[in-house]
């Protein structure tokens, strides 16, 4: 026996192939677990699949999917089973956000891609998953929300919308797979992943003089939370919320 919190468990990680998914995916690896790396992207995938594998010795699946379409969830899940035989933790961390005009701008097309992937998917995802586990008599899932659902911008109101419903699936989901299966929410703030290429880094640096920590997140800083959530260390804790935005959610506008 090696020790490590999540020996003989496997994780499945939407959006697994970059920013803060792409952490989680090597921590959890690191801690023991044997992986299933999702996205839209199955060359990236596999890329991180065989660094993880080189990396920790751990198997790792890489598993092309778009989360958006719920026909292709069913796909996911019984690849994962077929592949290990068992799934322990889900996490819920693909999102998109696309940029827009003014919100009369915004198109019905933009709208349900932005619903698809950051609410449909994980309640379709959790619901055939979820189901599996709780037969199985135990299972974690982490759903992967944002600052912005508490905070809510003009620029981003589908997507703070979205992660906002996703957080109520949260609550709804722990009640329904209980006691077997625990269920949270993993509230991300400014993180300093690709996406942030897009900033404008002088307006955000004056907004986070207002923000306890001042800064934006390095992606590894993810890790802890996420461990804590995916691992027993969490045992009595579901339909919880557990932020880790540097303060942003609690500071003053």
């Amino acid at each position: 026996m090696s020790g490590l919190p999540l020996e003989g468990r496997v994780a499945l990680v939407t959006g697994g192939s970059r920013g803060l998914g792409r952490e989680m995916v090597r921590a959890l690896a690191r801690a023991g677990a044997d992986v299933v790396i999702t996205s839209r992207k199955q060359e990236a995938c596999q890329k991180l699949a065989e660094e993880v594998t080189a990396e920790t010795g751990r198997r790792a699946f890489a598993y092309g999917c778009h989360v958006g379409h719920w026909d292709e969830l069913d796909g996911l899940v019984e690849a994962t089973y077929e592949r290990f035989g068992r799934l322990d933790v889900l996490v819920n961390n693909a999102g998109m956000s696309p940029l827009f005009g003014g919100l009369d701008a915004v198109s019905e097309e933009l709208f349900d891609k932005v619903i698809g992937v950051n609410l449909k998917g994980p309640f379709r995802l959790t619901a055939l998953a979820g189901a599996r586990m709780k037969a199985a008599g135990s299972g974690v899932v982490i759903n992967v929300s944002s600052v912005s659902a508490v905070r809510p911008v003009p620029a981003e109101l589908p997507y703070s919308a979205a992660k906002a419903g996703l957080q109520s699936l949260t609550s709804g989901f722990a009640q329904s797979l209980g006691p077997e299966v625990r269920v949270n929410t993993l509230m991300a703030g400014p993180f300093l992943t690709d996406i942030s290429k897009a900033w404008d880094m002088e307006s955000f640096a004056a907004a986070a003089r207002h923000y306890p920590l001042q800064r934006a997140g390095d992606p590894g800083e993810v890790v802890g939370a996420a461990l804590f959530l995916a691992t027993d260390a969490s045992s009595f804790v579901s339909g919880a919320l557990l932020s880790v935005d540097g303060g942003m959610s609690v500071a003053r506008p």
